[in-house]
């Protein structure tokens, strides 16, 4: 194929494409959810919370868009599958889930540690594995799982947090490694600071809030819909030569070192 004969409008296009979005039930997942089925991806909207994911499929269905949901613990290697049984084929997999316990690593408990891992490092390589099985034996594929900036930078009370994203990031370069040749392309976003109920706690302290804000370039804090482009776009073929990339969302968090201006 040429470039004069590539169709370049329909890059984004993603008629006739399945999409299971983990976590759709609210935050990064929900805009996800809204996203793909902008771009016309049939989606499935996956949640531990049934009810908010039924809202979600009911928002996208009501703006015209094709959905329906689904509940999910993705703790559970027989609830992942149990959730997905009369799924015949997914094409592309959005995983958003995760939890985080702010304490100092000497504070923290073994339940604790276990919780935190059991979802975000755990439940993201078992849901990985049941759904990239299918894509590997299809020949295509794209898997995008949502890490953050807790992946490169840390502060006090994110060790475990970090610990997890970090691992997260690894996991998905080596299952891009091993699934590039099947067709199946496996990517990562890293998300900044972002107003979803995982951050209620900073966004309750003002003072927090703002030293947030400060940190990035624009200044700003994010909202959920600014990660679904970056969805959009690795669901898609307009990223088509795009595999174990690590994508930062993050506003320019990781780009500088404070906001402090020198008198140059």
């Amino acid at each position: 194929m040429t470039s004069t004969s590539f169709d370049y409008k329909r890059m984004f296009d993603l008629t006739g494409r399945v999409a299971l979005v983990v976590g759709a039930g609210s935050g990064i997942g929900e805009a996800s959810a809204h996203g793909l089925a902008a771009h016309n991806a049939n989606v499935i909207c996956a949640d531990v919370n049934l009810a908010n994911a039924e809202r979600v499929a009911n928002d996208i269905r009501t703006a015209g868009g094709q959905a329906h949901a689904i509940e999910m613990d993705m703790r559970s290697a027989d609830g992942i599958a149990s959730s997905l049984r009369d799924v015949v084929a997914i094409d592309v997999l959005v995983s958003t889930p995760s939890i985080n316990v702010r304490k100092p690593l000497l504070d923290i408990s073994d339940d604790e540690f276990d919780r935190v891992i059991a979802l975000n490092l755990k439940g993201t390589f078992m849901l990985m594995r049941h759904v990239a099985r299918g894509m590997a034996e299809r020949g295509r594929g794209s898997i995008i799982v949502f890490s953050s900036i807790r992946n490169e930078v840390v502060e006090p009370g994110q060790g475990v947090y970090a610990a997890t994203k970090a691992g997260v990031r690894q996991m998905c370069r080596a299952l891009a490694s091993e699934l590039g040749t099947k067709g199946v392309r496996v990517n990562v976003i890293a998300p900044g600071v972002v107003e979803t109920p995982l951050t209620a706690q900073i966004r309750n302290d003002q003072t927090w809030y703002d030293a947030y804000a400060k940190k990035g370039a624009l200044g700003r804090w994010a909202q959920p819909h600014e990660m679904a482009g970056m969805v959009v776009y690795l669901a898609s073929d307009a990223s088509s030569y795009a595999t174990g990339g690590l994508f930062y969302v993050d506003g320019g968090w990781t780009a500088q070192d404070g906001r402090f201006m020198p008198p140059l």
